[in-house]
């Protein structure tokens, strides 16, 4: 078993300039419990894309240290996350086939957490005549789930391994650390890493080299084996008996928020970043729209604009190659002369004689 718990992201919603939404519609409840259909009534609400760029924001932490007030008990259920158990993945796949209704759809999946409830409300505007099928995977089967045709389009954690795929980057999200309720530094406003030097990360430590530099435990050899945790909860579980400490992106923490627990933004660790990926070779229209939701694009520019600077580039390079024939053709035949251009003469200017005076 490893030792690093899953980690999971559920607000992947950016507004207008890359933020995610703080509420959930239907879409996003669908997408956070594990798998489902989201057709032509995803969502009734007007909400324009056009402002969201490639590259998006993370979510803004509150003032005060999340807790369980940031999301119900059905949130953070949904959200619940199973590392050890490939089978949490099949079964998501089965519920999904189960969901969606009969007919073409675009399958979508996601990392748990991750509520792309912006993005699948847009589409169901745009494209009522394809549904979108979300299936939640596991994080290790991120990548697998678009390799093996299971997917479309994933949203995925991290950069994309596999030299198959692309991807574009959506946002960054804010590390905290889990920290017990009854612990010496739950009360801090924000804590540097080194200030953690002296924990037990009940993670693997290369998953937060950051702390890992600093970490005593590691530096003196008195680290002990992690306790068995079937998953993010568990690991949160034992975060809550003061057994060790967690360093997750912000919204982890909000999907596994109890309140016995506070999360404290972390300095010096690098932020985790949200990622759309898809089969490099599979890029068809369905998906250029998908990414031109996601990318804010406009309804009449979504489809084939990757494609026009493509189109400039072989009329330029036609028009070149037909220049250097006509060139080469002037000089095999001695040269093609130009008419010379008669010379304008200069209009006659009549002088008008002065009379003689008498």
């Amino acid at each position: 078993m490893s030792e690093q718990p899953e980690t999971v992201d559920p607000q992947a919603a950016p507004e207008a300039e890359g933020r995610p939404e703080g509420g959930a519609d239907a879409a996003a409840d669908d997408a956070s419990a594990g798998s489902g259909a989201v057709g032509a009534g995803a969502g009734t609400e007007s909400d324009d894309a056009d402002g969201d760029s490639e590259d998006g924001d993370s979510d803004d932490l509150d003032s005060d240290h999340l807790d369980s007030a940031d999301l119900d008990a059905e949130d953070s259920d949904a959200g619940d996350s199973d590392v050890d158990d490939a089978a949490d993945s099949d079964d998501a796949d089965s519920d999904a086939e189960d969901a969606v209704p009969a007919g073409p759809v675009l399958a979508v999946a996601l990392v748990p957490g991750v509520t792309p409830t912006k993005w699948t409300r847009v589409w169901g505007q745009r494209r009522s005549d394809l549904p979108l099928r979300i299936t939640v995977v596991a994080e290790r089967d991120q990548e697998q789930a678009l390799l093996d045709g299971r997917a479309q389009l994933s949203f995925v954690r991290g950069d994309v391994s596999s030299s198959a795929l692309s991807s574009i980057h959506l946002y960054d999200e804010q590390p905290v650390a889990v920290l017990g309720r009854e612990h010496a530094l739950a009360a801090a406003e924000e804590l540097d890493v080194a200030e953690l030097a002296g924990e037990h990360l009940l993670q693997d430590p290369e998953d937060v080299p950051e702390w890992a530099a600093v970490a005593e435990e590691l530096a003196d050899g008195s680290r002990r084996p992690l306790p068995r945790m079937a998953g993010l909860d568990d690991a949160v579980e034992q975060v809550a008996a003061g057994v060790g400490v967690l360093i997750v992106p912000q919204s982890v923490a909000r999907v596994h928020s109890r309140k016995d627990v506070t999360a404290v933004p972390v300095t010096g660790v690098a932020p985790s970043s949200v990622r759309l990926a898809w089969v490099t070779d599979d890029k068809g229209d369905d998906v250029e729209d998908f990414i031109g939701v996601v990318r804010g694009r406009s309804a009449n520019t979504t489809r084939g604009t990757a494609a026009t600077p493509k189109v400039e580039s072989r009329a330029k390079a036609a028009k070149a190659k037909a220049r250097e024939a006509r060139e080469k053709a002037e000089r095999a035949g001695g040269g093609k002369k130009k008419p010379a251009r008669a010379k304008a003469s200069a209009p006659a200017v009549r002088r008008t004689r002065k009379p003689r005076g008498r």
